[in-house]
């Protein structure tokens, strides 16, 4: 890596429905960067509809994209650690700006590919995907091509997602083929820690056959050294054991 690492956790509410996910972004952030930057102040979690966590969360979307562009405006390889995957209807259009030709490695447990009218859950989080490729308006502008979207992991998908991650051009591949697939290519990384195994990392929205943190710690090993990752998100890390602070760290690492 020849740019300096910059770590910020944004700590506002997005679409948090358990209060551990925003102070687990602070842990690992500081545990990455004693310096780490330390952005928002810590919101109620609650279970609210979609509708409503897009409109009281706007300011902390946005936050979330004008961190990671302040980040790379200051030529740092920034890595943004947050509540849940809502922040990539920003942060998606921050990279594209600088990088128009980048590709995104989704790694999770989900798609978060469901739109108002497929979602069976309202959950925003589990609709941010599809709002950046432009499948539904969440009101910020679409910021990647699906085709640029390279899913692995992904192992729970409702009814309605799956229809539109198979017809709008994503793809889900097994994490042995992902650093061939984005070989020689610029990639931003979003790993969702639900991604791997339950047994090996306790979730909020915990789906069993998960990556073991081997496995992980490989898959982003293999994806330095075959392309040239360009920043990293990391989300869904509930408030830990110290252990866990430390094995999630480590997985990190791998890809920094």
């Amino acid at each position: 890596m020849d740019r300096p690492l910059s770590v910020t956790a944004l700590r506002c509410r997005t679409s948090d429905r358990t209060p551990g996910a925003s102070r687990g972004a602070e842990a690992l952030a500081l545990a990455l960067d004693p310096d780490a930057r330390l952005v928002g102040t810590f919101g109620e979690a609650r279970i609210a509809n979609w509708d409503d966590d897009l409109r009281d969360s706007h300011g902390c979307l946005l936050e979330a994209g004008g961190q990671v562009e302040d980040m790379l405006v200051a030529g740092a390889f920034p890595v943004l650690t947050t509540s849940d995957c809502s922040i990539c209807m920003t942060t998606f259009q921050a990279i594209t700006r600088h990088e128009p030709d980048a590709r995104v490695l989704w790694l999770d447990a989900h798609g978060d590919y469901n739109t108002p009218d497929t979602t069976p859950s309202g959950f925003l989080g589990g609709m941010c995907l599809a709002a950046s490729c432009g499948v539904w308006d969440a009101g910020f502008e679409p910021s990647i091509d699906p085709g640029r979207v390279l899913m692995s992991g992904v192992r729970d998908l409702d009814a309605g997602e799956r229809v539109l991650v198979d017809t709008t051009g994503v793809k889900n591949v097994r994490p042995s083929e992902v650093a061939q697939r984005l070989a020689g290519q610029k990639v931003y990384v979003h790993l969702d820690l639900d991604v791997l195994d339950p047994d090996i990392l306790p979730s909020q929205f915990a789906v069993p056959g998960g990556l073991s943190d081997t496995g992980l710690r490989t898959l982003l090993a293999e994806v330095k050294r075959e392309c040239e990752v360009i920043g990293l998100e990391v989300t869904a890390f509930e408030y830990p054991e110290p252990a866990n602070v430390e094995l999630v760290e480590s997985i990190v690492r791998a890809v920094l």
